[in-house]
């Protein structure tokens, strides 16, 4: 089936990248495990390392393919490279388009995985130059422009703060000035949000959160115009390796296609619970853009279309000991990383996090990112309620 545009973001979600398997007639594509390819008759010309057709699951297969498919559809873009996690999304990224001697300005507030990349690795082995800005602050972004400045990435909204940048506006900045534009999606997922749309070069996805949805499964893409995904697809995936296995592609296309139900529960849920939590005496702080206290929920109001996302950040009017306490008090919400599950997640992010200086004061003391789940609102707020009473809060 055809990308087909015109049709529903839900329609796509279902139909985008499955077909009729010609073989069995089977309606949903097969897993295809193979990790070679029947070669034609003289493969003497062949090239090694292309990633057309199907060659060598290194290159590319056939699973990998029809979720490439479906991802560019949802998000609004030419092309999609689909790799093994998230971060082999962003190195990938990061790696095929950066020289010795390009400048990246990045959001202060990113996966540690970007922090790591940009602010340390990218900068000792490559001489690639890396400055940190709160992009939410447009002014600060222009005044951290170089005459060598590559590429612009942010992350909206933000891990772990949920700070909100505004994604059509810093596009300008870096057309402006010669740069591209990548955003990291993943708290939005392209129901809510497709930065495309406003402009971004590229859009990142960590497919193991949202699209996925199962907690069963790991992937990363990176979505843009193909003349830059051709490049991306060769260096990122055929020389370094970073190719999704055949069974993940298959899990996360079979998730991706309840994406638009999991996250409108999602946002309703995570939206009623911040909202509860914001009346708590107990609670010092609730970050969430879809709250109207929130420094970002204007930008956020306009960009994300069709709900705020399901993660949230909250801190407690507690010492280090009680907040830990507090965890072990829930009896539905899990103690985990990650998010985007279908059951809520909570991790308890303390006072020693080494880029604690570039979050708002309030999460200087610890605080809990919830990935609120699509379980029953009422049952979630009554677990939040009973841990608060019976660690000695209420």
């Amino acid at each position: 089936m055809a990308q087909q545009h015109h049709l529903d973001f839900s329609t796509r979600a279902v139909h985008v990248g499955n077909e009729v398997d010609k073989e069995t007639g089977a309606i949903r594509r097969p897993i295809t495990m193979a990790n070679s390819y029947a070669l034609p008759y003289d493969p003497t010309d062949m090239n090694w390392s292309s990633a057309d057709g199907n060659l060598y699951t290194r290159n590319g297969g056939a699973n990998q393919k029809y979720l490439q498919e479906k991802l560019s559809s949802l998000e609004g873009g030419e092309d999609c490279v689909v790799l093994a996690s998230g971060v082999a999304a962003l190195s990938g990224l990061f790696f095929s388009l950066l020289q010795t001697g390009d400048h990246v300005i990045f959001s202060s507030v990113t996966y540690i995985a970007v922090y790591r990349l940009l602010n340390e690795l990218f900068n000792n082995k490559f001489n690639v130059e890396t400055t940190i800005v709160d992009t939410s602050d447009l002014e600060a972004v222009k005044a951290a422009i170089r005459p060598n400045t590559k590429l612009i990435h942010i992350e909206t909204p933000g891990n772990p703060t949920l700070s909100i940048s505004n994604i059509e506006e810093i596009a300008k900045i870096a057309h402006q000035n010669g740069a591209l534009l990548s955003v990291d999606n993943t708290f939005a997922s392209p129901y809510n949000q497709r930065p495309i749309e406003l402009g971004a070069d590229f859009v990142v996805e960590s497919l193991t959160k949202y699209i996925n949805g199962h907690g069963d499964a790991m992937g990363g893409a990176i979505i843009g115009k193909k003349e830059y995904l051709d490049i991306i697809r060769a260096q990122a995936q055929v020389n370094l390796g970073g190719t999704i296995s055949p069974f993940n592609a298959w899990l996360i296309m079979r998730g991706a296609v309840t994406l638009p139900l999991r996250m409108q529960r999602h946002n309703d849920n995570a939206l009623r619970i911040a909202r509860w939590l914001e009346k708590q005496p107990e609670i010092s702080f609730v970050a969430y853009p879809g709250l109207e206290s929130n420094k970002g929920y204007e930008i956020a109001e306009k960009q994300m279309i069709n709900g705020f996302g399901g993660v949230l950040s909250f801190g407690l009017k507690a010492d280090h000991d009680t907040h830990n306490r507090f965890v072990q008090n829930l009896n539905i919400i899990t103690s985990a990383v990650s998010l985007g599950h279908d059951e809520s997640l909570i991790v308890f992010l303390g006072e020693n996090d080494e880029r604690q200086y570039l979050y708002p004061e309030e999460f200087h003391n610890g605080f809990f990112r919830f990935s609120v789940g699509i379980e029953d609102a009422d049952d979630l707020i009554e677990d939040l309620r009973q841990a608060l009473q019976y660690t000695g809060l209420q």
